[in-house]
């Protein structure tokens, strides 16, 4: 079976196109606690580094919106949650392991 080749184009460009995809990330956080602050700082961080002008960040905070904690099923606070693109990861912790955060966000690392 021959497979035409604007289709393994096609194929390979999709390849290339996964790491310039859109990000909308969701972080829960309890007020300004250390573990919420450290959490915060890191995602930024992260995102500027390796996804910027293409991402989302929305921060909610437990305290403020407790009603948020029930409805996304968070259970730990900070949680990262990586809505798009799919599939769906969460992150518990004040994410400073960058390398474990970029495998689980399906970025390169290097």
């Amino acid at each position: 079976m021959t497979i035409p080749k604007n289709s393994v184009a096609e194929f390979e460009q999709a390849l290339g196109d996964r790491h310039k995809q859109n990000y909308v990330l969701r972080l829960y956080v309890t007020g300004v606690s250390p573990s919420s602050i450290q959490a915060i700082t890191n995602i930024k961080q992260l995102c500027e580094q390796h996804l910027a002008g293409r991402y989302e960040l929305e921060v909610i905070d437990l305290f403020q919106q407790p009603e948020q904690a029930a409805q996304a099923q968070i259970v730990v606070a900070p949680t990262l949650i990586k809505l798009l693109p799919p599939p769906l990861r969460r992150l518990i912790g004040n994410l400073s392991d960058t390398k474990h955060i970029l495998e689980r966000l399906n970025l390169p690392t290097a």
